[in-house]
């Protein structure tokens, strides 16, 4: 699984969960995950019709999307649905 993590610097959303995503990254190091500037990657936004931000997008071995969850999360929440789908 991998995960993309869409954000922007002026996002206030965004702020808040780049240090629970450092944490989740730091406890699970098996863990795929890339982040864009969705200023800087219009045709991702494009792509994957991306319409807020911060949007995780969570993608399998086969790049299929999985789930998409946007906004504000709970770190426990998170947790629970990567251990649910890490290893597809």
């Amino acid at each position: 699984m991998k995960i993309l993590k869409i954000g922007a610097v002026w996002c206030k959303e965004c702020l808040v969960m780049n240090p629970m995503w450092e944490e989740i990254e730091a406890e699970m190091p098996e863990l795929k995950t890339e982040y864009f500037e969705s200023d800087e990657n219009p045709e991702l936004l494009e792509k994957y019709g991306i319409k807020d931000i911060p949007t995780f997008i969570f993608l399998d071995k086969d790049e299929k999307e999985i789930s998409r969850l946007n906004g504000l999360q709970n770190k426990e929440e998170l947790i629970k649905l990567i251990k649910e789908n890490i290893e597809k």
